[in-house]
């Protein structure tokens, strides 16, 4: 292999592609291979007030025309994965940077008589209530049930009842990305059915196992933070227990990463900074917002023209 085409092949550090490209073939009535349509899922990660750079990678990915098949979303993933879901257009991405920039820490986590550490010892259920969320995430959807989605989508929750995580993909589509973003104590389980269900990003932070289940063989994963972790010491606590939390769930994403089946691309938009404790501060918004898009633009303008190119295209006919 010459180096040009060394170079070309080489996985590049700001995303992750796994196991090159293999073009699927199934006959046709004449004899001849036609290439098997590509399934195209978006997979969006949890990651609190972060969240807001997978509105700028929507809005980049729906400017080059790329279109997910299927959405899977866990926590804040599952309240922008089920807004593209319901309008997958670039009016659908310019509503959600609406509502984000409009967001402020104390409409979805309202300071109490107790703040700070004490109000992790009262005796209810979290600290605040969800109410602001709900209205959050009211403003981001213009369907009833999931199923009524434009492309269809599934949110991620933890059962409390088990311990398992359990899938939405019908049903009043606000309780569900509820119950997808009720992080434990922060906010309330929600009852669906006979479950009491919590974040889903507990048991799935990054759901791409549940892309692969669906048949989905090119997965675009949209994070909130960078792929590798290297959370700094803990200080505090409460430092250790968040950053105990965020170790688990990254290790499962790349844990999966490293089993992929054969014949399934992954491309990895990283989110950029590391995960924060200060899960009130939304001051970054605006700023995350562009980091998507610019993330996305310089990842598929790196791809475009190499034997790696993401730009969509027809079936090709195989002789």
């Amino acid at each position: 292999m010459s180096d040009a085409r060394a170079e070309e092949d080489r996985p590049l550090s700001w995303a992750r592609r796994v196991r090159g490209r293999w073009a699927r073939t199934r006959p046709t009535v004449d004899g001849r291979h036609r290439a098997a349509p590509q399934r195209t899922a978006f997979v969006l990660a949890g990651g609190g007030s972060r969240g807001a750079v997978q509105v700028g990678m929507l809005e980049e990915l729906i400017r080059r025309g790329i279109r997910a098949d299927h959405v899977f979303g866990a926590s804040v993933g599952a309240i922008n994965g089920a807004a593209y879901a319901g309008e997958p257009t670039q009016a659908g991405a310019e509503r959600m940077a609406d509502v984000w920039r409009a967001v402020k820490g104390t409409d979805i986590f309202p300071r109490g008589t107790f703040d700070g550490p004490w109000a992790f010892l009262q005796k209810r259920a979290a600290v605040h209530a969800n109410t602001g969320l709900r209205a959050i995430i009211e403003a981001g959807i213009d369907y009833e049930n999931l199923e009524d989605a434009t492309i269809p989508v599934e949110v991620v929750t933890t059962s409390l009842t088990d311990g398992r995580e359990r899938w939405i993909a019908r049903g009043p589509a606000v309780e569900a990305i509820l119950a997808s973003s009720a992080i434990p104590s922060i906010f309330p389980p929600v009852t669906i059915g006979e479950d009491v269900l919590v974040d889903g990003g507990v048991v799935n932070n990054v759901p791409i196992s549940r892309a692969l289940a669906a048949g989905c063989d090119r997965i675009y994963v949209l994070l909130c933070g960078p792929l590798h972790y290297h959370p700094p010491p803990p200080k505090r606590p409460a430092e250790a227990a968040l950053t105990a939390f965020f170790v688990a769930v990254h290790a499962r994403f790349v844990r999966e990463l490293a089993t992929l089946p054969p014949g399934v691309e992954v491309v990895v938009f990283s989110g950029g900074g590391e995960p924060s404790g200060q899960y009130r501060d939304f001051s970054a918004t605006a700023a995350l917002i562009d980091e998507g898009r610019a993330e996305v633009a310089d990842v598929l303008d790196r791809y475009a023209g190499t034997t790696h190119d993401l730009v969509p295209a027809p079936a090709v006919v195989v002789e």
